[in-house]
């Protein structure tokens, strides 16, 4: 018999999707509003520039270390508990055993089968079962810190490249609509690509992104013109 063919399922590109989309919506929204506020309180576009490629890099940084900290956090207590299951299963593996079968009644099965399953699997890789029905980690969820850095990093830049790219090409006069507008196009295009990618509503996708990406964008540039200083 044949074994049946496997599926590709969303959820295992959930880590780097997160990541990709967290790095690249905060590289547009920071650098953007970074240059908006900036423009509106300099009379050249110099600063403004300058202003761009210090928050690209800064924020890069920032992601990359931010990310590796936070999901090293989140590996670290899933080792932990592993660990722990481990010795639990060494010391006591009854208990154990008892309470694998426990989760798959509670998932529905009789007592008498989620035993039978309980055993079997046990009896093939008890640390396994352990980890995948009483922890809920695997393959697909489980913390990846370095994946989870590089891709928020290069995300970030990317992202943060555009309006500044923008901001170099467009004459200075021009600069804040440009760079406001074209910003809200990206975040635009970031919102539907990640909403497909996810398989979640487009529309929804692009709305959140949309929002959030003007707010921040506005504030920033309403605290330039009312202070008159580089923020």
């Amino acid at each position: 018999m044949s074994n049946p063919p496997s599926e590709n399922h969303r959820t295992q590109h959930v880590g780097w999707l997160r990541a990709a989309v967290l790095g690249a919506n905060d590289g547009i929204v920071s650098t953007a509003s970074l240059i908006l506020g900036v423009a509106a309180a300099s009379a050249t576009q110099g600063p403004v520039l300058v202003a761009g490629v210090a928050g690209l890099v800064a924020g890069a940084m920032s992601m990359a270390a931010g990310e590796y900290v936070s999901v090293s956090s989140q590996s670290d207590t899933e080792q932990a508990d592993i660990a722990r299951e481990r010795e639990e299963l060494a010391t006591d593996g009854a208990r154990e055993l008892a309470e694998l079968a426990a989760i798959y009644v509670g998932r529905g099965l009789d007592a008498e089968l989620a035993k039978q399953v309980a055993t079997q699997l046990t009896a093939r890789d008890a640390l396994a079962a352990h980890v995948r029905d009483e922890l809920g980690i695997t393959e697909a969820t489980s913390a990846n810190p370095l994946q989870a850095a590089l891709v928020s990093a290069l995300s970030f830049v990317l992202g943060a490249g555009l309006p500044l790219l923008t901001a170099w090409l467009v004459p200075f006069g021009i600069l804040t609509p440009v760079v406001a507008a074209t910003s809200m196009l990206f975040l635009v295009i970031l919102g539907g690509l990640a909403a497909y990618t996810g398989g979640a509503g487009i529309v929804k996708g692009v709305v959140r992104v949309a929002f959030w990406g003007a707010l921040a964008m506005g504030l920033t540039a309403g605290v330039g013109m009312l202070f008159g200083v580089a923020v």
